[in-house]
Formats: structure tokens, sequence, C-alpha cells
């Protein structure tokens, strides 16, 4: 089957594209017997592309993101002949890490959005650049390697990061995202995605469905738009913007019949 057969149910240009790009990959790597990748891919993007290998019957891929939680991810493909171990020796070699250290009077003043603003704000492609895990005294940017020496060259340009010291690092030394979780309750009509959706990002139930059609939330990685989808327990719900989140246990239910649910939010 040629790749506009494999594509033809796809209506979105930009799902098109992504997933044209994902069929050269898998060309070049049976062409050329070796690893290919991708540039980093987002939530939806992943979602994506996960369900049309599925669909296309294609095993040999890994998503990787430098480390376990990671939200942004490079595709790699590779030949059937690759085992494990040929795996584990190559794929971390094609990240890199660049990181940002502040100096002593700059320490806590810059968010995720600093960072990648100063990024976008340089004109350089965001589709190379994955996390940034942000800390008190700077930041490790998780790149393609191929990328890593520009982004060490050009951040210094920004007036923010001039007295910074800019380095690149082995994805070994990454400075891991310390996670903290936050419990909550909320009290919910039902089990509905809406419902939930609406009080998680404190919304009304209008914008949570726009939110929901809009492709920004994800279960368990996957992205759902139906607004009617129920919400089991252990179910997490990554909300674009929001946050993520862990619907734990349901603790019982008001004189009213709301459902009050247990919540974990990841902050």
């Amino acid at each position: 089957m040629n790749k506009q057969d494999l594509l033809k149910d796809y209506r979105k240009q930009e799902d098109k594209i992504c997933l044209s790009q994902v069929l050269d990959k898998i060309e070049f790597m049976r062409m050329k017997e070796k690893i290919e990748y991708t540039d980093f891919l987002d939530m939806y993007q992943i979602s994506l592309v996960e369900n049309f290998l599925k669909k296309i019957n294609f095993e040999h891929y890994k998503l990787y993101g430098g480390y376990e939680d990671a939200e942004r991810k490079i595709l790699i493909v590779y030949p059937e002949k690759y085992n494990e171990n040929m795996l584990e020796k190559n794929y971390p070699k094609i990240l890199k890490v660049v990181r940002v250290n502040l100096d002593k009077e700059e320490y806590g003043k810059y968010t995720h959005r600093n960072y990648l603003g100063g990024i976008i704000k340089l004109g350089l492609k965001r589709e190379k650049v994955g996390d940034i895990l942000v800390s008190n005294n700077g930041s490790d940017i998780i790149v393609v390697e191929d990328f890593a020496e520009i982004l060490k060259k050009e951040l210094p340009s920004l007036t923010r990061f001039e007295n910074s010291k800019i380095e690149i690092v082995e994805l070994k030394d990454l400075r891991k995202k310390e996670i903290r979780i936050e419990n909550m309750k909320i009290i919910v009509p039902s089990l509905r995605l809406d419902n939930i959706v609406s009080d998680l990002a404190k919304t009304s139930r209008s914008k949570a469905a726009q939110i929901i059609s809009q492709e920004r939330v994800f279960i368990n990685g996957q992205n759902e738009t139906k607004l009617s989808k129920q919400i089991k327990i252990n179910d997490v719900i990554t909300i674009r913007g929001k946050g993520r989140f862990v619907i734990k246990e349901v603790e019982g239910t008001t004189r009213s019949g709301r459902t009050v649910l247990v919540v974990e939010k990841y902050v």
C-alpha cells in the first residue's frame, strides 16, 4: 500500500504531514538498515503516531524523551535485526542536554515559559526541543544531538541569559524533575470526561467541552475528544496548559447524588 492510501483516512493536513514524515523515516530505515528518528513530538502527535503504527502493524519503534515521564518524545524506528542491547547502545546518544546555569542573582527568577519563550524568540525550531526541566538555579533542556551546539551558541544572546553558563552535558547527567503531588477533591455530577475536566481546569462545562474538542485532553497518554467518555479509578488525565491528574478514589456521594473524587495533581 502506498503512502497516499495509508493516509487517506486522515483529514487534518498537519496530521498527514506528521504521519508522512513517520513513513519517510521508516522507508529510510529500511533502505539504510540503520536507526532513524523524528524530531520531538508533542502529546497529541505521540497519540496520533502510536495509533497509526498499530494500524499499519509496525512494531519496531520506540518513543523516547530522555527520561521515564517525558511529555515530548522522539520516535525511533529500527531494523528488525536490532536486539535490545543494540538499541540500548544507540538511542541514548541521539539526545543531549543543554544546561543553563544561572548567575546567582538570577536564581528562582525564570519559569518554563521564560525558557521556551526565549528559544522561540531566537527563531529556533520548537520541534528540536524536548522537555525543559526547570530548577531554582537554571534548567536542563533536552534536545536532539545535532541541535545542541546551535542552542548553546544562541542562548547567551538573550539578555536574560547573558550572564549564565551554558554547557552541553550527557543525558545520563540530566537533573531529574522533582515530582510533587498535591491531593485535592472534586465533586462532579457523574464520571463523564467533560464534568471532570470542568472541575480540574476550574472552568465551565461549555469551556471544558471546548478544551476537549481542541484535542488538549489525554487519558493515559491517549488523546480523547468524546465528552461522555467515562473516567475510571487510576486514570491519568493530562490537560495541556492545566496539568496532569490521577483519579485515585471515589470517596463517596453527596446528599444530592454528586460524586466526590480524590485526585492527585502533579505540581
